[in-house]
């Protein structure tokens, strides 16, 4: 599709060159900031792109998640691995995935936006295939679930791509609704495939409104429906989606950001935000059940089933986002992220006191679960608390990242001149590709947090859990201070250069 091609006259060889390798779909008159091309034509184009990349992209978190639910099935279906081999498959693909992100934010301008949401959709069939079968085999090794496992962060790379690609086809007036909505899809697709999936196993779930499958766990058909799904969204991109020739940026411009502190700094607080949102939906399932339940007796055993309540923390995560972002857009961006962390760091210490009064439960001992199970109000009370100040913290950086380099282009300039235009535009595009690096980076959290959970070097489970909650205490503290020290303290005298009490 192309709406106005590019005139003979216009095309230089390197553009007649690009059009030759081009494919149908192509849009090369794209102008969402003039008003009258948004309302006749734009907007209708723009919003059909951004119906059809949530789904992909809501699709590729559900396949980047499939492993925090899946795990948790794995003993009950003949699969003998210790709580560090679970924690472990949990955090692979979080690794795979945030590595991912700054590639897949590249491919979009490289490729076209509806050609990479088809190849990206595409790529979706290999975890889900791999998955279905490996996990009908008992036989099947480690190390081949470790590797299946990491393939799933295929699914991680998905978000970069989708918000890369959807920031192309709205004006700047509407971008944060756009990019919201699109967010806010992805992140739901975590606690839909932890809602779905035990109901589509056969292993109950909807607060034991299902019940368990006669047949037993089968853990394949969830691949099955997902893999099935990767084919919808591909197919769906190729017949309703389009690619923006105008969409033009070249790597090298892109990754000057790189270089830059502020980048650095960013990244370091998204690590704190989303890496805990990302890593603590992935461990959920698997906290829930090594602390509150037991086996005995059969098929759902003693104590609190994860099955119906791990969803609820990605829930909230991904619901409390766009606060974040309304709360900045009201208060500044820096204010509610240092709140956030506060928040963070007060309720994880509630979350840890509540695992201090819990028995260790590594045995078959239905009366430990009984114990335990009384406690379990408030242990799930204070992480959803986590979870709300998490979901506001990525609302509240994501605003940050353009209000930073924006605030840097306008004290450089003088208001109302040429200069100052450039600077304003060269800076939009600075943090659109600072937000890829960021996001990648801050992704890498939820990697880091199922490790630490399963501290291998550490013997009890339980220790190793609450050395966990200790250490991501000492981290949201040291997130606190960062951003009150560069983004709100005020100095008596504060450099050009610096962008500490500037509200932003």
């Amino acid at each position: 599709m192309t709406m106005t091609s590019t005139s003979q006259a216009e095309q230089t060889p390197e553009s007649t060159a690009v059009h030759a390798r081009r494919t149908g779909r192509w849009i090369d008159d794209w102008r969402p900031e003039e008003p009258e091309f948004w309302a006749e034509t734009g907007q209708q184009v723009a919003r059909r792109n951004l119906i059809w990349s949530i789904f992909a992209e809501h699709l590729g978190f559900s396949v980047w998640l499939i492993w925090s639910v899946s795990s948790a099935f794995l003993l009950s279906v003949g699969f003998s691995y210790s709580p560090q081999q679970l924690f472990l498959l949990v955090a692979l693909p979080n690794l795979v995935g945030s590595l991912l992100r700054l590639p897949y934010t590249l491919a979009v301008p490289k490729f076209g936006g509806r050609n990479w949401t088809m190849v990206s959709a595409a790529l979706l069939l290999v975890p889900t295939l791999g998955f279905a079968y490996a996990v009908q085999n008992p036989q099947t090794p480690f190390w081949v679930f470790c590797l299946i496992a990491a393939t799933a962060g295929l699914g991680g790379g998905n978000f970069a791509s989708s918000m890369a690609n959807i920031n192309f086809f709205y004006p700047a007036a509407k971008k944060g609704t756009a990019l919201g909505l699109n967010a806010a899809g992805g992140n739901l697709g975590v606690s839909l495939i932890q809602f779905f999936l035990p109901v589509i196993v056969g292993g109950a779930g909807i607060f034991g409104l299902v019940k368990a499958g006669e047949g037993g766990i089968n853990l394949e058909r969830a691949a099955w429906v997902y893999a099935g799904l990767a084919v919808v969204a591909t197919l769906a991109a190729y017949f309703f989606m389009d690619n923006l020739g105008t969409a033009i940026s070249k790597p090298r411009e892109q990754l000057q950001v790189v270089k830059k502190p502020q980048t650095w700094i960013m990244a370091f607080l998204y690590i704190g935000t989303f890496g805990s949102f990302i890593g603590y939906s992935a461990a959920m399932p698997l906290l829930i059940k090594l602390n509150f339940w037991v086996p005995e007796p059969a098929p759902l055993g003693t104590g609190i089933y994860f099955a119906y309540f791990a969803f609820l923390g990605a829930l909230v995560g991904s619901v409390t986002r766009p606060v974040g972002g309304w709360l900045a857009d009201k208060y500044g961006g820096a204010k509610v992220t240092l709140a956030a962390f506060g928040a963070m760091v007060f309720f994880t210490l509630a979350v840890l006191w509540t695992l201090m009064q819990l028995t260790p439960n590594p045995t078959k001992d239905p009366t430990i679960a009984t114990d335990n199970q009384s406690w379990f109000p408030f242990f799930l009370a204070f992480f959803l608390c986590v979870f709300a100040a998490t979901g506001i913290g990525n609302g509240s950086t994501y605003k940050m990242i353009p209000a930073i380099w924006r605030h840097e282009a306008e004290r450089d300039t003088t208001p109302g001149t040429a200069e100052r235009a450039t600077a304003l535009l060269a800076a939009n595009k600075q943090a659109s590709a600072a937000i890829g690096v960021i996001g990648a980076v801050g992704a890498i959290g939820g990697f880091l947090i199922p490790i630490a959970f399963s501290a291998p070097w550490v013997d009890d489970p339980m220790s190793a859990t609450k050395g966990a909650f200790v250490v991501f205490t000492a981290f949201y503290v040291v997130c606190a201070a960062v951003t009150w020290f560069v983004y709100l303290r005020k100095p008596a005298t504060v450099k050009a250069t610096s962008l500490a009490g500037v509200g932003i």
